[in-house]
């Protein structure tokens, strides 16, 4: 059986044909929307889009994609397979149940682990109380199973996180021992089809002790069912930059996932190794997501302007700022030899520009450098978005809070109407 193939052509099913091609216009779609609103923040806060709503819509499609039959690739050669498609169906369920208590619960980590837990119980009852369970036969999964694919997709998403979940990011502003600083607003969507196999007849799989692997299979006639997933990335970070910020986390992200698909093995022991693996898997999602949250917290903010000059927190692409050279990270010390010290120095340094204008700048590994254009206006803006060392009050860029995207662009929208 060559599953690669199969692979392959249940994908290309999923994206073609009705419903799948109409469940990805969906999914697409409310994308769109959301990136749109993330790019008029952008143009809002930095003057310019730094990504067009089109490239970041369907960057998400196209390395989802990719990243989905991946997937697909390596769940299949290593038999991961199942019974029943009611097993998936119910982990979509839990999770969308879940999200009512948070975001971050629409995560398979949790949701499988109930769904396993579910299983083992309703195992044990019968083997203990020796009672026909035959009613709740549709809970019963094979938990290697599924925690193994749990963790094949958190490998996936750990990659798409180091390679793409640093676009459409939001600058923001946070105050600590009463000093401003910036950092970003990171979050990021993938729309990936995944194709599992189905155990049509052949060997019994329904049970966590066979062993993983393609031999399982290999002598079964197996069926194979596409379905849509999104893989999401929320984050913040004030300690580093965004590129610093996303391969750490992705890191995380799949450095989970390869332990959890060997832990996972534990399964095949017996009904007490899956419900270790059951508990494993939600718990050590939320000590991932409880180390990253200490380090973030306990890390030294990046990006904080002092006596010595303003910092860069974003570059506006095609700026003047951008044609100097300038990168977020760096600091502005001076302007047109103008000591930079605070937010009213520098409004004041731009507005007696004429045409040529030179900036002193401290660049992110401490050497001092001077650049200048000479194509400069009042009417044009430098394209830099600086920590300010006070928040204007009329100023576009938001304090950071745990409010939506949705709830901060309305904010800005009444801003930018009240100066009209």
């Amino acid at each position: 059986m060559n599953i690669a193939l199969y692979v392959l052509k249940s994908i290309s099913q999923a994206i073609i044909t009705p419903p799948y091609v109409f469940i990805l216009l969906m999914l697409a779609f409310i994308l769109y929307t959301r990136n749109k609103k993330i790019v008029m923040m952008q143009k809002m806060i930095i003057g310019e889009q730094l990504n067009s709503t089109f490239v970041l819509t369907i960057s998400q499609i196209v390395i989802g994609i990719f990243a989905g039959t991946i997937a697909s690739l390596i769940s299949s050669y290593l038999g991961i397979a199942f019974v029943s498609q009611i097993t998936i169906t119910l982990m979509f369920m839990i999770s969308i149940i879940l999200m009512i208590f948070g975001n971050r619960f629409i995560c398979f980590s949790y949701s499988a682990g109930i769904l396993s837990l579910m299983s083992v119980g309703i195992q044990f009852i019968g083997l203990i109380y020796h009672i026909n369970m035959n009613q709740f036969e549709f809970l019963k999964t094979n938990v290697v199973m599924l925690i193994s694919l749990v963790a094949i997709l958190h490998i996936i998403e750990g990659i798409l996180v180091i390679i793409d979940g640093d676009k459409g990011t939001i600058p923001v502003f946070t105050n600590k021992n009463n000093t401003i600083i910036g950092g970003f607003a990171l979050k990021r969507y993938w729309i990936i089809p995944v194709a599992l196999m189905f155990v049509l007849s052949g060997p019994n799989i329904s049970s966590g002790s066979e062993v993983i692997g393609y031999s399982i299979v290999k002598n079964a006639a197996v069926a194979f069912f596409a379905f849509y997933g999104v893989i999401g990335y929320n984050s913040i970070t004030f300690t580093r930059s965004k590129k610093e910020k996303v391969i750490s986390s992705g890191m995380g992200i799949a450095i989970y996932g390869i332990i959890l698909l060997i832990v996972a093995q534990i399964g095949r022991i017996n009904l007490l190794g899956e419900f270790l693996i059951a508990i494993f898997a939600p718990l050590a999602h939320e000590i991932m997501l409880k180390i990253q949250t200490y380090m973030e917290t306990k890390g030294a903010p990046k990006y904080v302007s002092t006596d010595e000059g303003l910092m860069v927190l974003e570059v506006a692409p095609s700026s003047p700022a951008s044609e100097m050279g300038i990168k977020s990270g760096d600091r502005v010390v001076e302007v047109n030899d103008k000591k930079i010290i605070n937010d009213q120095d520098i409004i004041e340094a731009l507005n007696n520009v004429s045409t040529f204008i030179w900036l002193k700048i401290k660049t992110v590994h401490g050497k001092l450098e001077q650049v200048d254009y000479n194509k400069m206006n009042k009417n044009k803006r430098l394209g830099i978005v600086f920590v300010p060392r006070t928040i204007p009050k009329n100023s576009v860029v938001m304090k950071y809070d745990r409010s939506s995207f949705q709830e901060t662009l309305d904010k800005v929208k009444k801003d930018e109407e009240d100066k009209k």
